[in-house]
């Protein structure tokens, strides 16, 4: 009788199992920081709802300021006394920082 091929069993280790000074090098290697922490959105809302000035460098070097006040995953929109208001694509923003509240 001819019986069918005998299946492997599945590796735990998926497919290669490490040994020798590969496993000590990977057990003992730390993790880096993550790449995203997941707070940018958190901290724009709230900007908008603190209405907390702020200033925008951009990768041109350019400074705007104003008030946040509307963002979402592409662009923020910078609203600015006197001046028109902004839409601001993010990946033009070098970075943006918190302006000390101004008497006026």
């Amino acid at each position: 009788m001819n019986q069918p091929p005998r299946q492997r069993r599945p590796s735990r280790y998926g497919g290669k199992r490490r040994s020798g000074r590969a496993a000590d090098e990977a057990r003992r290697k730390p993790a880096g920081p993550p790449d995203e922490t997941f707070e940018e959105a958190a901290y724009l809302k709230r900007l908008v709802d603190e209405k907390t000035p702020i200033a925008v460098r951009l990768r041109t070097n350019e400074e705007f300021t104003g008030v946040l006040e509307y963002f979402d995953a592409n662009f923020i929109r910078l609203t600015r006394k006197q001046a028109p208001n902004l839409f601001i694509y993010k990946h033009e923003i070098k970075y943006l920082t918190e302006q000390p509240e101004t008497a006026g």
